[in-house]
């Protein structure tokens, strides 16, 4: 007998052990109810018992029946993932040539696949009141217990079992005796950890009420409100200049959905963003009884299992979140809101390395849901898309109450640094318009990329420059700690008094981050309280939750960071935004150099002149006349994406095609050069006619973490159907212990 006689009471199983292949095993009775596809479940796998993911109900595999092994346990009630989700998994393994045990453990919280059990609060009271006789007895044979019972009903309601431990000191034993008389009794209650629910969350409610929509607005949401009607697939391009109310066409989308019965995913980029996206939909849909929950990296492993099992229960049906929540399991979903879709935040860095906006719209797709792509400066792939795919463009052109756009002031910083004859951080009229905004009591937001103080150190005798040994990258200095720090690897070391080649003591500190930009502004305006936001200082968890609601309530004067500040956020005393160094992405070997710069300079512009106020920008670069910083000034969308797609045209890059990175890392660089120049002659003498090699050549950082990197980048018009061929071609191509190689599909990160 095989399988398919029993294909009622068998289920095919994905292992988290890095078994490549489904594998059959047997539902017992007593289980049945309990198991369905999503559930996590303990199987036997040779002599261990491993946990997996029922991904099939029944099995055509042909094995003897008696061969066919029973589940040992399913650890949970409901299935942890729903059924899209499952199927969304082995897409994110096929077209990102992932390793399906990376997938799940990317998808699935770590406090789930350990078995984690809800938080519950034990509490303890009376269940057998006393008699005056009876308590007079027990004082005399046990007098701690009768003080326990008394001070218990002296408050007369449950009173927590912990801070009863507190009160009396070794008192388990005590308690235990009087539960077994039946004197006191237990009383159990599940405790969900909501995030963001604290003294903090009332800065971030600051919608409280539907706006009246503009025409722009009201058209955008009607678009959308039909295709929701529609109940079929279908993305929505919001592109809406900064500050002309997405969130609010967003908002009316939602309350569209929910009185529907759907539920609704929304995503940003940046966990900074998170609380105050929860704040609006919070104080919106509150009143409606509808629960809203939080997802991203910085969550307690506690916060995260009652987070996924309120959604797995049906119990909510709003997520916000970063990436990760794209993977939320909501029942009945029938929104997805990537918002900032541009954001190379979106895409995963490590194995496996998905786009979280491309998952959203797959998983859009799999659910029949509505998915809206939002951004002021919305990224070349979706603008293409628009024709390609079918993508519905909805614009908003204008501010909302006609607010006009902030004043752009380009200064060119190689005058700036001729007059001074030395390094310039701020310029001229950046900290003229600083003080005038201090003074007028309005706030201002200052942009730089790149955190530490300096950035590099150098000896002007013999020209050394302070490199990290195990990366590819200079030191930058931090000054608080006088440390030189890599920023890649972590490596750190004591920032020299001499030149380590030659011992001269003209050493000089080169370039700005954002500790010595916080220390020219406390210099110049020495009354202003000014803070800095970075990864450096930003340790604590939820500190950037107190700066942000401190800023908004007028606190702090001026605020410096990097990217976690530069979009997104809407603070309507901001009257100002310098942006410092703002060529720097231009100098990144990236195709998209000249999009990142456009879309950094639109958006950190955004951040002025959202309230009733007009606003100014100041953007820094020694490259004032570059295309898309002229373009970004001039506020010239349109300009800038024919030039740019032209661009890519004529190079058939992304938009055009699709692009594998192939990479290839080492300890030693010979051979992982000589891996990668093989490889490429192998697979160009299989796939030539197919597909377009370039490379291989050292990366641009060319060492991480003391390992040399090679890559070569493959160019096709389609990945699902040409990466499978590769990855046939890769089996047959003789492995290295000592070198590493990863597919990267659709890469935005080229460094």
């Amino acid at each position: 007998m095989i399988a398919e006689e029993v294909n009622l009471q068998c289920v095919e199983v994905i292992l988290l052990t890095g078994v490549p292949k489904f594998l059959a095993y047997k539902v017992p009775l007593e289980l049945n109810n309990n198991i369905t596809i999503g559930s996590l479940v303990l199987v036997p796998l040779m002599n261990r018992r491993v946990l997996g993911i029922v991904v099939k109900k029944g099995t055509n595999q042909n094995i003897p029946v008696e061969r066919i092994k029973c589940i040992h346990e399913s650890l949970y009630p409901i299935p942890i993932m729903t059924a899209e989700l499952v199927q969304v998994c082995l897409w994110i393994q096929s077209y990102y040539a992932a390793p399906m045990d990376s997938v799940i453990e990317a998808m699935v919280p770590a406090a789930l696949r350990q078995g984690n059990k809800t938080k519950e609060i034990k509490y303890l009271t009376i269940e057998t009141p006393l008699t005056p006789t009876d308590l007079e007895i027990l004082k005399r044979k046990a007098p701690k217990q009768a003080l326990i019972y008394e001070y218990l009903f002296l408050h007369q309601k449950p009173f927590l079992k912990s801070t009863l431990f507190q009160e009396f000191e070794n008192s388990s034993s005590i308690i235990k005796i009087l539960l077994e008389k039946k004197i006191l009794k237990e009383i159990s209650e599940t405790q969900q950890r909501i995030v963001y629910d604290d003294i903090l969350a009332d800065a971030e409610r600051i919608i409280h009420a539907p706006k009246q929509l503009t025409v722009e607005q009201e058209c955008a949401s009607n678009s959308i409100f039909k295709s929701i009607e529609t109940q079929v697939f279908k993305v929505h391009l919001l592109h809406g200049v900064t500050g002309s109310g997405k969130t609010e066409v967003y908002l009316q989308s939602i309350s569209k959905v929910l009185q529907t019965g759907g539920s609704v995913l929304f995503l940003v980029p940046e966990v900074a963003l998170t609380p105050q996206t929860v704040g609006r939909l919070r104080t919106r849909l509150e009143a409606q009884g509808i629960q809203t929950i939080v997802w991203h990296s910085q969550l307690s492993a506690g916060e995260r299992f009652d987070a996924w099992m309120s959604l797995a229960r049906g119990q909510a049906h709003v997520v916000v979140g970063a990436r990760s929540a794209v993977f939320a399991p909501l029942q009945n979903l029938k929104l997805i809101i990537v918002d900032e879709e541009h954001d190379p935040a979106f895409k995963q860095g490590e194995i496996p390395r998905y786009h979280g906006r491309d998952v959203a719209i797959y998983r859009a797709k799999l659910c029949n849901a509505v998915c809206i792509l939002g951004s002021a400066t919305p990224s070349l792939e979706s603008l293409y898309n628009i024709k390609a795919k079918g993508y519905q463009l909805n614009e908003l052109t204008k501010r909302v109450d006609d607010r006009e756009l902030p004043l752009i002031h380009i200064v060119d910083m190689k005058p700036e640094v001729i007059s001074a004859k030395q390094q310039v951080t701020l310029s001229r009229l950046l900290l003229q318009k600083l003080r005038d905004r201090f003074e007028a009591k309005e706030q201002s937001i200052l942009f730089i990329n790149r955190r530490g103080y300096s950035t590099r150190l150098l000896c002007l005798e013999c020209n050394y420059v302070a490199q990290c040994e195990h990366c590819s990258v200079t030191l930058t200095y931090h000054r608080f700690d006088n440390q030189l720090k890599c920023h890649i690897c972590g490596h750190t070391q004591k920032a020299p008094q001499r030149c380590p080649l030659c011992a001269s003591q003209k050493i000089q500190f080169k370039g700005s981050g954002t500790q010595r930009v916080e220390d020219v502004v406390s210099q110049v305006i020495p009354t202003a309280k000014v803070v800095r936001m970075d990864s450096d200082t930003m340790s604590k968890k939820n500190l950037f939750r107190e700066i942000f609601s401190d800023f908004r309530k007028g606190k702090i004067d001026i605020l410096i960071g990097t990217q976690m500040i530069a979009k997104g956020l809407d603070f309507p005393n901001v009257t100002l935004v310098g942006l410092i160094d703002a060529d720097i992405s231009l100098h990144i070997q990236d195709f998209r150099a000249c999009e990142r710069t456009f879309q950094l300079v639109v958006q950190v512009s955004g951040r002025s002149g959202r309230g009733d106020r007009a606003g100014e920008v100041v953007i820094q670069t020694f490259m004032p006349h570059s295309a898309p910083i002229q373009f970004a000034r001039r506020g010239d969308f349109q300009g800038f994406l024919e030039e740019e797609l032209n661009l890519r045209r004529e190079a058939n890059y992304p938009p055009f095609r699709h692009i594998i990175r192939h990479i290839f890392r080492s300890k030693d660089q010979q051979k992982a050069a000589h891996f990668a120049e093989e490889w490429a002659r192998f697979l160009n003498e299989h796939l030539g006619q197919k597909i377009e090699i370039r490379g291989p050549a050292p990366a641009p950082l060319e060492k991480i973490k003391d390992y040399y990197r090679y890559h070569l980048w493959c160019f096709m018009g389609n990945i699902s159907k040409t990466l499978p061929e590769i990855l046939k071609l890769r089996a047959q191509f003789p492995s290295n212990k000592d070198v590493i190689d990863v597919f990267d599909v659709d890469p935005v990160d080229m460094s």
